[in-house]
């Protein structure tokens, strides 16, 4: 936002040094004692010098005496919406760009800023609308291509974030922009997205996406490899993981299982794995009631919903299980009986059976 910058027409350069800046404001001062008055545009000035430096306070004080002209209201207003901006104060900064906007509809830089502002304050159609706006007045404008397709997918338009994507290719060359594209090609549940979410792998590593990409893979009904790419997404996520959470992942694990293998017990043991580590989605269990598995396993899975599992079961069934395990290793154990030399009858009953 900081880098998005818009003084207005009659404001003057500040200097960018801060010895500069600090000398700046020494002459200003001078001239005030020799004058006993500063103009709105040394007031506006006095307030961009703070600005410059990141001393927000100051300048809202100075930028709020310069607006008072009308000189230099607008660049005012549209630079304290920009501290309101920079310090998260968002309502305000809406507001301080919304009076720009009344001066001047088309003003690109207050457009970009509202509608920027908007997707902070979660205003997804109110940003859709300026960023349309913004790509008629500016086609070329990339970044905001960008912006707009993001907007697009909050609002759930996937074909037309889609399109705004492909309308500027140079975007996909950017790993962030092809994940986007990625994302609106799944949430059609076309297969091109697999491919678009390699790409992304290939150069950055991530547990979150590769549990997107394999739910791709999962959607083209190619199990094989979304089993595997579930499974490695399980081992990459940390335990304090929420979206997705384990429990999660090892859930699909198990429907994953049941759909491309009924016949293999390891999709039950899964899901009740997946329960007993928190997976609370019931809605999303008895949905496997509906899917096309043998009904034997139907009726396991139900027994499960009847009487989910808890860890404490878990945790019984294992202490039981080490029980049974240390008793096993305590018991005397089997020996055949051997023959030494050192036995003067060892081998007499032999001689005699020949």
């Amino acid at each position: 936002m900081r880098n998005r910058e818009w003084r207005g027409d009659h404001a003057y350069k500040t200097p960018k040094n801060l010895f500069h800046i600090l000398t700046f404001l020494a002459s200003l001062s001078v001239i005030s004692c020799v004058t006993n008055a500063i103009s709105a545009e040394e007031y506006y000035n006095i307030g961009m010098a703070y600005f410059d430096i990141g001393k927000y306070a100051e300048a809202e004080t100075w930028l709020n005496k310069a607006r008072s002209a009308r000189k230099t209201m607008t660049a005012s207003d549209y630079n304290l919406g920009r501290i309101a901006f920079e310090t998260k104060r968002y309502k305000e900064a809406e507001e301080y760009f919304e009076r720009v906007l009344k001066k001047d509809s088309n003003n690109i830089q207050a457009l970009k800023a509202v509608a920027y502002t908007c997707i902070k304050l979660g205003n997804f159609d109110k940003a859709e609308s300026l960023y349309n706006k913004v790509l008629a007045l500016v086609p070329e404008s990339v970044d905001d291509g960008y912006n707009y397709a993001l907007v697009l997918y909050a609002v759930e338009k996937y074909p037309q974030a889609e399109e705004v994507l492909v309308k500027y290719p140079t975007l996909l060359e950017n790993n962030d922009t092809l994940l986007l594209y990625a994302r609106c090609q799944k949430a059609q549940s076309k297969p091109e997205a697999i491919d678009n979410f390699i790409k992304y792998l290939e150069i950055k590593d991530d547990a979150n996406v590769r549990y997107e990409y394999a739910e791709s893979l999962e959607q083209a009904s190619l199990y094989a490899r979304a089993l595997e790419e579930y499974r490695t997404t399980y081992e990459a996520l940390p335990q304090e993981s929420i979206a997705p959470a384990k429990s999660t992942v090892r859930f699909v694990i198990a429907r994953v299982l049941l759909l491309a293998d009924s016949d293999n017990d390891e999709g039950i043991e899964e899901l009740k794995g997946a329960l007993i580590d928190g997976f609370d989605d019931f809605d999303a269990v008895k949905a496997l009631l509906t899917e096309n598995i043998p009904e034997s396993r139907k009726i396991e899975i139900q027994a499960l919903l009847d009487n989910p599992p808890k860890a404490e079961d878990a945790s019984a069934e294992a202490e039981d299980l080490a029980t049974e395990t240390e008793d096993i290793s305590t018991e005397t154990p089997l020996t055949l009986e051997s023959t030494s030399a050192a036995d003067p009858d060892a081998g007499t009953d032999a001689d005699a059976d020949s």
